[in-house]
């Protein structure tokens, strides 16, 4: 059974984080947690300790937890990342010796046409490719939630209950953002299920049952604790992770967490693990960011979300300093979409914005999540800190468009002409046309390109680079070396030694913060 890699990200620390697509059946190989115990001891005799059984629990959820089974669409078979979504691909269970190469797969596909050219035999039929995992009822109807990634490939997908019927199942909607899927089966019988719980108030430390099939081996429940809340692994745009210990592995995908209540309170979506197995550190969406989404997938089949339209970066120390922020904290704007809900209101590039609807934002990624959940139309409050004092704006907010992606590419710049400048490191160019195409600078972008960093510049260490496109300094804009020169003499000289860069890479803008030290000579 293989495990799903997430999709590839900038390198992080989660690097070995894994999805398990899973399967869930459900028999019991329970880890007794140390609840209570009791004693009892008739007079005289040595004292008997009792310990507590979950048996009542996961008999009560038992029933309502599924096996999702799924046969791939062929193309889904094609190409180096075939064994990703499904389970029946490259066994990561065996040794290294044992995987398939590239060079094994090109072998069969030779000896495949060499067949059926020179009529020695035919081409064998390439097998159907399988993919297993786990899913919970949530209504007697037949509603079962699952992960997306366990689906998404689907062309046909089977519902097994624990007594082994099996149900065609018909996929209602999929929200790859946050992984989930909502599947429809028709029974023609009310079925057990189970409800939703509230994964705000789980505390670090509470109990939780994971249940699902790791590695195939049928249905296992195992126990654990929250370990960490609001994790994010870089698995999308809306991570918000509850981190549990519970073991959990490849087959736990779409399989739900439970509290001691029987309640649902997170999906098991990902593991980190550097080895494939459980190392004891599991990740499950929390209900509350879950419920809205598979409510919006039963009656729409799709999910609204609502969108704001800027790109933010985190609030660093050293762009609180410059922005005279008492402490980094809240979402800086970096760039403000032309026509949208905050160009309309009045919401600039450099602003950062505290508050949404009242709600502190100690973190960037918390503002994405709440635009997110609020409804297209509505009307929240904003506390944006500008100029050194803070501001209320009310944008309406709107739906978020199909497609926010931007073009990007690691095209080598052209030479830049001549009429370069520098300093503090820097060596600075015009924004050619030519520079425009090959770096693809909007066409509302104007500034100064960086030619060249030297290693002992400050700004090297803040991760400027060639090919960067300096638009403002200080909130001021620079439109030719010489004037971006000047700038940074000035605040070299003067008393405040803050410096912030607007920048522009590839299309993409942010801000850099630099405080210049004594030992900055330029």
């Amino acid at each position: 059974m293989s495990s799903l890699l997430l999709p590839p990200r900038r390198s992080n620390a989660f690097a070995g984080i894994r999805v398990g697509v899973l399967a869930a059946g459900f028999g019991l190989a329970v880890a007794l947690a140390p609840l209570a115990l009791a004693e009892t001891a008739a007079p005289g005799t040595s004292a008997i300790v009792q310990l507590p059984t979950l048996a009542p629990l996961v008999k009560k959820v038992f029933p309502a937890v599924v096996n999702v089974s799924v046969t791939m669409k062929p193309d889904a078979a094609e190409g180096p990342e075939a064994n990703e979504g499904n389970d029946q691909g490259q066994n990561q269970m065996e040794p290294p010796g044992l995987q398939n190469s590239p060079f094994d797969q090109f072998l069969r596909r030779f000896f495949n046409q060499q067949q059926g050219q020179n009529g020695t035999g035919p081409v064998e039929p390439r097998p159907e490719r399988m993919a297993l995992g786990s899913g919970f009822i949530i209504d007697p109807s037949g509603y079962i939630v699952t992960n997306n990634h366990v689906v998404q490939d689907a062309d046909k997908v089977t519902v097994i209950f624990q007594d082994g019927s099996k149900f065609p199942a018909k996929v209602v909607g999929r929200d790859p953002k946050i992984d989930l899927a909502l599947l429809k089966i028709a029974a023609g019988h009310p079925l057990p299920y189970v409800s939703w719980g509230d994964s705000n108030a789980v505390q670090v430390g509470d109990w939780v049952l994971a249940v699902g099939n790791p590695f195939g081996l049928g249905g296992t429940v195992s126990s654990g604790i929250i370990s960490a809340r609001g994790r994010d692994i870089h698995a999308g745009p809306y991570d918000d992770f509850l981190q549990i210990d519970a073991s959990i592995n490849r087959g736990n995908s779409g399989g739900p967490t439970f509290n001691l209540e029987g309640q649902v309170i997170g999906i098991n979506t990902a593991i980190y693990s550097p080895n494939g197995g459980s190392v004891g550190i599991g990740f499950a969406i929390p209900s509350s960011l879950a419920k809205p989404v598979i409510e919006q997938l039963r009656e729409h089949g799709k999910v609204e979300r609502g969108w704001l339209g800027v790109q933010i970066q985190t609030v660093t120390p050293d762009l609180a300093k410059s922005l005279g922020l008492a402490k980094p904290e809240g979402a800086l704007v970096a760039d403000v979409t032309t026509g949208s809900p905050a160009a309309k209101v009045g919401i600039k590039q450099g602003d950062v914005i505290l508050t949404y609807e009242g709600h502190h934002l100690a973190k960037m990624r918390d503002l994405p999540l709440a635009v997110a959940e609020t409804k297209v139309g509505a009307n929240p409050k904003l506390t944006v800190w500008r100029d050194g004092h803070e501001m209320t704006l009310q944008p309406v907010i709107a739906e978020m468009p199909a497609n926010l992606g931007q073009m990007a590419s690691n095209e080598p710049a052209h030479p830049v002409q001549p009429q370069s400048a520098s300093a503090l490191g820097l060596r600075l160019a015009p924004l050619t046309p030519e520079l425009r195409r090959a770096l693809h600078v909007p066409e509302h972008v104007n500034g100064v390109v960086v030619e060249g960093v030297s290693n002992s510049s400050p700004l090297a260490e803040r991760g400027i680079v060639p090919g960067d496109v300096i638009q403002a300094i200080n909130q001021e804009p620079v439109n030719s070396p010489k004037e971006a020169i000047a700038k940074l003499e000035a605040a070299r000289k003067g008393s405040s030694k803050n410096l912030l860069f607007l920048i522009n890479r590839q299309g993409v803008n942010q801000f850099v913060a630099l405080s210049l030290g004594a030992n900055n000579k330029g």
